[in-house]
This record gives C-alpha cells, structure tokens and sequence, in this order.
C-alpha cells in the first residue's frame, strides 16, 4: 500500500503543479510542428495492479516542403490580433523528443498514465514578403527547448480475456509548455512553432489487441481524438484525428525474446482557427511595393487559418527486444528496448512543411510495487 499511496501521490502533485500553471502567447506566423507517432502498447495497454511501467522515448520528427509546394504561408500577430496572408515562406522545422511515460496499475482493469515530453525544436522561415529587403524578406531562424505540454490519462481494461483487451481512455493536456519563445529577430515565435498550445486539451481513446496466435502473433488497434480549446490570445489548435492499425510477431520460436512490429498511421489535423483581421504582403504592382501589408478586413473575426491542419499516412516497421530473454539479471528484470521507422506514403500539409521519415528509440522498464492476489 505505500508504493501505490507513493505513485498516487507524485501523480496528483504534478497535476496541481501543472494546474496552477497559465500564460499567454503571441505569434508571428502559421508554421506547424507535429510529432511522430506509433502504437507502442506499454504505454496503451492498463498494467496490472500494482505495476509500473517506465517508458523512455526519443523522438527524431524532420519537417520539409514539399515537391511543387511554394511554402508561403499567413503570418500570424495575435497580440494585434492580424492575420497577415503571404507573408513568410516556409524552409525547415526538425523536433527532437525525449518523452516520459508513467503507466500505473491501479486495480487490474483501471490504470493512470502521465506522459511528459521535453523538445527540442529548431525552424528557419523567410519573414517579410512583401516588406523587406525588397520584398524578398529575411531570413529568421528559431530554436527553443523545454517541457512541452503534460497528459494525464485515466484508462479503463473494458473487456480483459486471456487473448485480447479493449481499453478505453481520457486524458486532459494541461498547458506547461512555452508559448513565448522569441525568434532571431526578437518576435515571439508562431503558436504552432511553440512548445506548447496555451490551452487545455482534452484527448479520448480507444486500444484493442487480440492475440491471433498465442504466444506468436497478434493484431492491434488504436485511434484518438483531441480538442483543445480556444487559448487566451485568441487561437485555436484544430481537432486532431489519429488511426493506427497494425501487428506484432514473433519470427523464431527460438528466440521468443524478439519481436517485430508494422503498422499503418493515418492522421488528420483540422485548420486551427485566429480571432483577428485580415491583410495581405504587398505584391509587385501595389501601390508603395515594398511596404506596408494591405488591409483586406478590419473587423476582429474568427478566422480559419489558411496553410494549416494536414493528412497523413504512412507505415512504421520495427522490432521490439526483451532485455530480461536475452541477460538474465536483476538490471534486465521487466525490460524491453525498442526501435521504430515511420514512413510517409501519403501527405497533404496545404502548402505548409510536410513531416518527412521519422524515427523512434525507447526503453520500457517495469516495477511491481505492491503484492497482488493477497
């Protein structure tokens, strides 16, 4: 029982740190910025009770153009509450994540999950079409590192049999990532170029695995939904919408210790949304080119934000290692490493930066902290 109060207690001391936690966020453009993501079922599936699962996670996420796509996108000011069309040109953004998975069991069937990212991100877009260096604009770099925003997730074992689980969750994203971060040139980054959203979010979910041979091969299932709401400058993350479908096996019977994964992920990102006006970069033949933006719209409105949300679909292999199959010692006990390459085969980024081939390396480690069946 003092390990479980432990656990319990470090879990709800965190969320009323990272509850207390506000701010607020300025942008300067539209950029996006997501993140590699595969099916790794530690950290879907409930523990059993009493067991902790530790997951380490990095995360290599590169985001490129696209052939035939130009890159020029709005910039975004929402401390003046602007949304300036064509005004920057789109080059590079590469995301590195070391994530923290924390998956207690509870009972058998319910379980608590907190999943804490730390980034590093670094981008380069061309600002200023239209305005400076002849309207050719300049080039500005950005880079920042830190906690991106912590998920708590409670999670529910709906139908636990000796082959197959159907787990359903829901997680609230509390905001403790940086949303003001400055660029090269001292402007506070774009909201989808920060750490963090600046708003809560809420996320539902729903794991299935069954196992089609015991012991050898099984197939598995997971989609989520996310909604974060509306933060205090005005902008709005669109709803995100992830579907996994895959299988993991066992190639030798001689080496139950070794398994290999695939499996297909398909993603679609809606257009994030800006209370503001609407203006445009100056073009050759304006009046006054290079110069001021033209002012299309006065009125503060919420605006759909042209350049953002996304699909895409690609394919991960991997394989998975049990330390504890191949050493056998105290250090190996309950561990696991490993090792997944997500592929694109399809991307849609509306002009934007597209998520190139992806990789992840992780490490689970697993605890039990209090007795069961006593």
């Amino acid at each position: 029982m003092a390990g479980k109060r432990f656990i319990l207690g470090f879990i709800l001391g965190v969320a009323s740190i990272a509850s207390s936690w506000f701010t607020g966020q300025t942008a300067q453009a539209s950029c996006g910025a997501v993140t590699c993501f595969v099916v790794i079922g530690s950290q879907q599936q409930v523990p059993q009770a009493g067991l902790l699962t530790f997951n380490t996670i990095y995360n290599y996420t590169p985001m490129r153009l696209l052939d035939g796509t130009t890159g020029v996108i709005p910039a975004i000011d929402q401390h003046d509450q602007r949304m300036i069309l064509d005004h920057h040109r789109e080059i590079r953004t590469i995301t590195q994540t070391a994530t923290f998975d924390l998956n207690y069991g509870v009972t058998d069937r319910l379980g608590i999950q907190v999943t804490i990212p730390y980034l590093w991100r670094t981008h380069k877009h061309i600002d200023g079409l239209g305005e400076e260096n002849g309207g050719r604009g300049e080039l500005v770099p950005f880079k920042d590192n830190g906690i991106g925003d912590v998920t708590f997730t409670g999670k529910y074992n709906i139908l636990p049999t000796l082959r197959s689980m159907i787990v359903a969750g829901f997680g609230v994203q509390v905001p403790t990532g940086n949303t003001e971060a400055l660029d090269a040139a001292g402007h506070t980054m774009e909201a989808p170029g920060q750490l963090g959203r600046g708003q809560v979010g809420l996320i539902g979910s729903l794991y299935q695995t069954y196992e089609l041979i015991p012991h050898r091969l099984n197939q598995f299932f997971y989609g989520s939904y996310r909604h974060t709401f509306r933060n205090n400058d005005g902008y709005q993350f669109g709803d995100e919408y992830n579907l996994n479908l895959g299988a993991n096996g066992v190639p030798l019977e001689s080496a139950p210790w070794l398994a290999l994964t695939g499996q297909f992920t398909w993603r679609y990102l809606v257009h994030d949304n800006m209370s503001a006006s609407l203006e445009r970069s100056a073009r050759p033949g304006d009046p006054g080119f290079p110069g001021d933006p033209i002012v299309l719209d006065p009125m503060i409105l919420n605006r759909s934000v042209p350049n953002t949300g996304a699909t895409y679909f690609a394919f991960s292999p991997g394989f998975q290692a049990s330390l504890d199959g191949l050493i056998d010692s105290p250090m190996t006990k309950m561990s696991s490493v490993y090792f997944y390459a997500q592929l694109p085969i399809m991307r849609d980024s509306n002009n934007n930066l597209a998520q190139g081939t992806s990789y992840i390396f992780g490490f689970t480690r697993s605890f039990q902290l209090t007795q069961t069946g006593s």
